[in-house]
């Protein structure tokens, strides 16, 4: 996908590195990505078409085991990436114009494994793109990459400074903006509407914050049973995508 402006919260934080076939093999897919270097088994290397000037590195498994966060399933791959470049609220917006595919927006949501998943599920529903807030949310990272099992290639992620004034300008481009809570009396298929959809989910525990739930059209619940008290964000998001694009 293509993306403006660089992100100035990662211009300092080095690059991340990708490890696993999904996530490596996906940025070396993107056209929009730059891969600076791969670390690799020979057998995991010989599965690749890599381009001639790319830096590779043989690599024993223990070694490339050494590279990732405790006991990471790195496949025999590691690659050191640049983060791709942001694109701007308005151009994704202009992109979905004509369509009706929905918008994810996560207010504080900062475990890096919940955004992997849920840039997985967006892939899989084909949605227009996931929005986060910039100082309260992860760094594009080898752990996202895995968890989105190569969505973080495909689906746009938009890092925002001011969430509400984001959902403003979703509003005026007549998205219904829909916020999932627990304490809401309608459920979601009831607060849907014919017009284009856009779900707004709260952080794990603490849930969305009072001003971004006054910027959303409806606040409405998923239909579960009491036995539970509530769903992971990363699951209630895969099965409110899966409602909106099901209707």
């Amino acid at each position: 996908m293509a993306r403006k402006g660089h992100r100035p919260s990662q211009a300092f934080a080095g690059r991340p590195k990708f490890w696993g076939r999904h996530a490596v093999t996906a940025a070396l897919a993107n056209p929009n990505r730059v891969v600076k270097k791969i670390w690799g088994t020979r057998e995991a290397l010989a599965a690749l078409d890599l381009p001639s000037i790319l830096p590779v590195t043989f690599a024993e498994a223990v070694d490339l085991g050494r590279m990732v966060p405790g006991d990471a399933p790195h496949q025999g791959l590691v690659a050191e990436v640049e983060p791709l470049e942001d694109m701007w609220l308005g151009d994704l917006l202009e992109m979905g114009r004509d369509d009706q595919r929905p918008l994810i927006i996560l207010d504080q949501v900062t475990d890096p494994h919940n955004v992997g998943a849920i840039l997985r599920s967006a892939a899989a529903f084909d949605a227009l793109g996931v929005i986060t807030q910039d100082r309260h949310s992860p760094p594009e990272s080898g752990t996202v990459a895995r968890s989105a099992s190569g969505a973080l290639e495909t689906v746009p992620w938009l890092r925002v400074v001011n969430l509400a004034r984001a959902l403003d300008e979703i509003g005026e481009a007549q998205f219904w903006r829909i916020g999932l809570t627990g304490h809401a009396t309608q459920t979601l298929a009831e607060a849907m509407s014919p017009m284009k959809t856009c779900i707004v989910l709260g952080a794990e525990g603490e849930g969305m914050r009072q001003n971004t739930e006054a910027h959303c059209d409806l606040l409405a619940r998923l239909p579960i049973s009491p036995k539970v008290e509530s769903l992971n964000v990363s699951n209630a998001a895969a099965i409110a995508l899966y409602a909106v694009t099901a209707r």
